[in-house]
């Protein structure tokens, strides 16, 4: 019986509100799979495999143990913002106003499909140093967000794998927690390094017209 043969009749339905991501069949790990991109979140309760391709950005992967519901964010924080210590707790910071509705967008989401805080585990991928000319360590301050914004809400962190130098191909399937990270060669992925340069740039023109942002 092939791979191809094997496919559901059926797609599981998309939760409100994730109707514009891509989601397709994948015969490789036999099942149906969301790809998110920069700024772009995800959550399911069904058996999906969630996608993502990480180089500076940041994903947490984040789900409810004991209710199966999860997801994954990919976010990537502006130059801008200062302080790194000052990230968490200066509510007009720029990096916190980003990173925070990245964070909260996939965290109340998961507890309006009826995820609660305390069963929530996370895993963390990315950041790797692969902007070219960019002074600031755009992986690393997109680390040290989310290791202090999840120390700071008591999530449980089970495993991470981020930093390097090298992007990442990241699988993670909400419904058991596994995730899988690859990391891939940097002169395979020159149009990964150019799509979050130019969303980097776009991030840092959208912060300084774009006014505040809504955090939930």
């Amino acid at each position: 019986m092939t791979a191809a043969s094997r496919k559901p009749t059926r797609q599981p339905r998309a939760l409100p509100g994730f109707e514009q991501i891509r989601r397709y069949w994948d015969p490789a790990h036999e099942t149906y799979a969301a790809k998110i991109m920069p700024g772009e979140f995800y959550v399911t309760r069904g058996g999906e495999m969630i996608v993502t391709t990480l180089g500076s950005c940041v994903s947490a992967c984040i789900r409810d143990r004991e209710k199966r519901i999860g997801g994954m964010n990919h976010f990537l924080l502006p130059l801008r913002g200062g302080d790194p210590a000052k990230w968490v707790h200066d509510p007009v910071n720029l990096a916190t106003r980003y990173g925070n509705h990245a964070m909260e967008q996939l965290i109340n989401r998961i507890m309006r499909m009826g995820g609660e805080r305390p069963n929530m585990e996370v895993k963390l991928f990315g950041g790797g140093r692969v902007l070219e000319g960019v002074t600031t360590d755009v992986g690393k301050r997109n680390i040290e967000f989310a290791l202090e914004y999840i120390a700071t809400e008591t999530l449980t962190l089970l495993a991470q794998d981020v930093g390097g130098l090298y992007p990442r191909k990241v699988q993670y399937y909400p419904e058991t927690g596994r995730a899988f990270s690859k990391k891939l060669l940097r002169t395979r992925n020159e149009t990964l390094v150019e799509r979050e340069k130019n969303y980097l740039f776009e991030l840092e023109d959208e912060a300084i017209e774009g006014g505040d942002v809504d955090l939930f």
